[in-house]
């Protein structure tokens, strides 16, 4: 996308970050924003800001630990994190609930989304109770892969429907930022 921040990019008057707190805050209860750098970029969204937790380019798994371990010193009542992407502006306004509805009905330690044939484990449901076991993979055997992780647990994956158009696609690109934009008008 140019580089910066791409969850700062506007589509449809909105930045991307704002909508995904649009999307996820009725969803859940508190919202944390994982993002290295200087957290000021975002003092206007009113969201903690935590950068991971273990040093170097860990990836998307960093961030679910780093959101573990904020839960646990912040909210340690609080069982599950879930987790979005910011650039997926269309993801579903009941995925927490089928997540934990899949997770109770199958026994299992972790939920991701799926569609149009492929999984999405960026927006996934994890046990708090994990942190100490994503750590040592993370820090001790130096995995980065989130399907290697998901691929070691009881996984479930929902399945939610691609059409009119995926709700987990995901912008990489101005072509994709302008095809997102042409779906939120072709929206009623």
């Amino acid at each position: 996308m140019g580089g910066g921040d791409k969850c700062l990019e506007t589509l449809g008057g909105e930045t991307l970050l704002s909508r995904a707190v649009a999307r996820a805050r009725p969803q859940v209860g508190p919202l944390l924003l994982n993002a290295n750098g200087d957290p000021a970029r975002f003092s206007d969204y009113g969201l903690p800001v935590a950068a991971d937790v273990v040093e170097g380019f860990h990836g998307p798994l960093a961030g679910v630990l780093t959101g573990m371990d904020w839960t646990v010193e912040r909210a340690p009542t609080i069982r599950w994190i879930v987790t979005f992407a910011t650039d997926a502006p269309f993801f579903p306004l009941d995925l927490v609930e089928r997540f934990l509805a899949a997770a109770e009905e199958a026994a299992a330690d972790l939920v991701c989304a799926r569609s149009a044939g492929r999984t999405h484990p960026v927006f996934g449901l994890w046990p708090v109770a994990l942190a100490g076991a994503l750590r040592s993979a993370l820090v001790e055997e130096g995995l980065r892969k989130i399907d290697a992780w998901t691929a070691r647990h009881r996984l479930v994956e929902v399945s939610f429907p691609a059409g009119p158009f995926d709700p987990f696609f995901n912008l990489n690109s101005p072509e994709d930022l302008a095809e997102a934009a042409r779906l939120v008008g072709a929206r009623p």
